[in-house]
């Protein structure tokens, strides 16, 4: 299995496995565990990996599967369509499809769908020859997809494309070859390909914006990135990311501020929670610890609304509660126990809700339960 993925100078590589599988990061040196260390508290040695870069995600157990499988399906001429909302990771999985599969010593090309004018995509993507057109390059261009020649061609934003390119893309696709603006003889190439989108193409095929048979042709496969809302331990994620962008700071997380990342819903994704934690790492003092009145106002105005409905953590017991709440230390195992049926069971979540250190719950409720 891959463990952990590391680019340096362009070039993505992967570790092996250590003995305990736990999430690992994209673009930055894994960080001792979790539990090692204080809520939010960063390494205090700086990593020897690159600094960790924008855009960078968690790769937790379900991520790296749908990893595997999917590089399967890519070594096999299997088109691969990514589907996830922006700052997802798109691009980031894409380029670990790459280096994951039997091609990783060949080009990747990726061609962002949406960032080309729409008078130049076609000479981009499908080269062109001396004279094709004003402003044309005096030896022409063979073009991005001659470029991915044996290797991993990433059409980022397809969804984006034009609507009167898309037949001639089909074409390329499903003759495996290209003819360059200009005239010239068709060209047969050989990449594997893999298309990325934040919209629902199906939606598109049906508003007739895309082409439904390109549509078959892209998406034999789909994988389904999964918002940051939605992660399962999300405070485990701001975790691990704050310990790299704030290495050898010492400064660490408040657990009312943990608490505010866990409950915001991150439109942006990776690539906003990437960014605001870089900015707080840049903004702390040595050692210090960072409040609520650090964040952005956006994140100090509004909670996360898939969480805004939980009910906050009761420090009385109910009328109906056992014996054990007649003393302040039942009372207290109590309270745990309301947080963390609140957090749905995730013990950074309650943890963060009560102010209290993540081990603490460990020792005072899970430890005790384990016991009975």
């Amino acid at each position: 299995g891959i463990e952990r993925l590391v680019t340096t100078r362009g070039r993505t590589c992967f570790a092996r496995p250590h003995a305990t599988a736990r999430p690992i990061v994209a673009g930055a040196r894994s960080p001792r565990p979790a539990d090692e260390r204080p809520v939010g508290a960063a390494s205090a040695n700086p990593p020897s990996a690159p600094r960790p870069r924008t855009g960078e995600i968690v790769w937790d157990d379900g991520r790296r599967r749908a990893l595997t499988r999917t590089t399967r399906l890519l070594d096999a001429e299997v088109p691969v369509l990514i589907q996830g909302e922006t700052g997802t990771g798109k691009e980031v999985f894409a380029r670990a499809l790459h280096a994951a599969s039997r091609r990783a010593d060949r080009p990747f090309v990726a061609v962002n769908c949406a960032a080309l004018p729409e008078g130049l995509i076609e000479a981009e993507l499908f080269g062109y020859e001396e004279g094709a057109f004003t402003g044309a390059r005096r030896k022409g261009s063979k073009g991005l997809m001659r470029e991915a020649e044996g290797g991993v061609l990433f059409l980022d934003e397809i969804g984006d494309m034009p609507v009167a390119l898309q037949a001639r893309l089909l074409r390329a696709l499903e003759q495996r070859e290209v003819t360059p603006l200009g005239g010239g003889r068709a060209v047969p190439v050989d990449f594997a390909l893999i298309c990325a989108t934040h919209m629902g193409l199906v939606e598109a095929v049906e508003r007739r914006a895309f082409r439904q048979d390109l549509y078959f042709r892209i998406a034999q496969y789909t994988v389904e990135l999964e918002p940051l809302r939605a992660h399962p331990d999300l405070g485990r994620v701001v975790e691990r990311l704050w310990s790299d962008h704030a290495a050898g700071t010492g400064a660490r997380l408040a657990p009312a501020t943990l608490e505010r990342l866990c409950r915001f819903d991150w439109p942006g994704n990776y690539r906003q929670l990437t960014a605001t934690l870089r900015t707080l790492a840049i903004l702390a003092e040595p050692g210090e610890t960072l409040g609520v009145e650090t964040l952005p106002a956006d994140l100090r105005r509004a909670p996360r609304s898939a969480l805004a409905t939980e009910p906050p953590a009761r420090l009385a017991p109910p009328v109906d509660a056992p014996s054990e709440t007649t003393d302040l230390a039942g009372l207290t195992r109590s309270a745990m126990r309301e947080a963390l049926a609140a957090s749905g069971g995730n013990v950074t979540r309650a943890a963060a809700r009560l102010g209290v250190h993540r081990s603490t719950l460990y020792r005072r409720v899970l430890a005790d339960d384990a016991r009975a």
